[in-house]
């Protein structure tokens, strides 16, 4: 599989497919339409860690009690500790955002 073709449809909005999982680890390719903005209000709140990178195009990630998002371009990516809520700012107005997730029970 490549993780930048046969991309789901656009029009269905953002597709999360899973690709391998094992005890406690999941990975997934997300893929998020252009302009694709979490709702008002909407944080994740995830119960295990995740690292995401970001494969194509770009985002903006707003972590809770930071006053900016980080801007993640293609070949940036982040560590997200369980319960740290955050959200989608925006992604790449022209193009798909397509990332790769990692998420796992993290040691506490």
């Amino acid at each position: 599989m490549n993780l930048l073709a046969d991309l789901p449809a656009l029009s269905a909005g953002e597709a999360i497919e899973a690709i391998a999982a094992i005890n406690n680890a999941r990975i997934e390719r997300i893929v998020s339409p252009p302009n694709t903005v979490s709702p008002e209000g909407f944080w994740y709140d995830q119960s295990s860690a995740e690292w995401v990178a970001v494969l194509a195009g770009s985002a903006g990630l707003l972590f809770e009690g930071e006053p900016e998002p980080r801007h993640l371009r293609a070949g940036d990516h982040v560590l997200i500790p369980a319960h740290c809520r955050h959200r989608i700012a925006w992604t790449d107005a022209d193009a798909p955002t397509i990332w790769l997730a990692v998420h796992f029970a993290s040691a506490e």
